[in-house]
């Protein structure tokens, strides 16, 4: 479990984060949501010690990264795995090489150890046959999964995507959405997010933080966010006609089961 306590952060005198708290489940999807600019970034950047809030605690379970030295934060961050918006493999090597990296450089595994979690790994995202390949002959979606694999390699405690979904079609997005809950269910993972697709926050929402200039403006979850009488929050969610027919057809229904 991930903490965030009364978090502020500022740059040049502007307030980027405003006194943000937030509690980030284990074996859940917690997403962070916000337009351009709000401030997810910044704050997904203060959780991972990529940058230093201005005041406030950031505790893995029960550790604040704020007070740790350079050894605790660097034992912390092996405990971490982190999924980036472009995957961010590397072109040099093959799919399996990528997914060995972080256990070459971070465990004590032997070489036939480190190749069959690896090899695990690429298993559990269904990519076993794609080992030998090498990013540039595999498709958007099969690199997505072979960074997720990657990230998975070192049996994290926390694992941090940055909009996961970006640049998949949309039935690629539902596959990959589905494989990032599956595993943080399966192992138990404090799983975060960021993420402006609408289609992942009715997907696997389990735990929603809306940011809004900086301010957390709401929390719930994916069924909680099509009834929200939050208006900020309506008309980020709600932008399409699509989601704003959903909760129209919502509230119809609602009416008439009072009725």
């Amino acid at each position: 479990m991930i903490e965030v306590k009364h978090i502020t952060k500022s740059f040049e005198g502007r307030a980027v984060l405003k006194n943000i708290s937030a509690v980030f489940e284990d074996g859940k999807t917690n997403l962070i949501i916000g337009r351009s600019g709000s401030g997810k970034t910044v704050l997904i950047k203060d959780i991972i010690g990529l940058l230093r809030p201005d005041s406030g605690e950031i505790l893995y379970d029960g550790r604040d990264l704020i007070q740790m030295n350079k050894s605790e934060l660097k034992a912390l961050r092996k405990e971490m795995g982190m999924l980036f918006q472009g995957s961010a493999l590397f072109d040099s090597m093959t799919v399996l090489e990528n997914v060995m990296f972080p256990l070459d450089m971070f465990s004590k595994m032997s070489s036939k150890e480190r190749r069959t979690r690896a090899e695990f790994c690429l298993d559990r995202v269904n990519l076993s046959d794609a080992g030998d390949l090498y990013p540039s002959e595999i498709s958007g979606g099969m690199m997505k999964r072979a960074a997720i694999a990657r990230a998975i390699a070192l049996n994290p405690k926390y694992l941090f995507c940055d909009e996961p979904n970006s640049g998949l079609d949309p039935k690629t997005s539902l596959v990959i959405d589905d494989l990032i809950h599956d595993i943080t269910v399966e192992f138990k993972m404090t799983t975060v997010i960021n993420t402006h697709d609408m289609n992942s926050v009715m997907n696997i929402g389990d735990n929603i933080i809306f940011i809004k200039e900086g301010v957390k403006e709401w929390e719930g979850n994916k069924e909680e966010v099509i009834t929200s009488k939050n208006q900020a929050l309506n008309d980020f969610i709600f932008a399409s006609d699509l989601f704003r027919k959903v909760k129209e057809v919502e509230e119809e229904e609602l009416k008439e089961h009072k009725g």
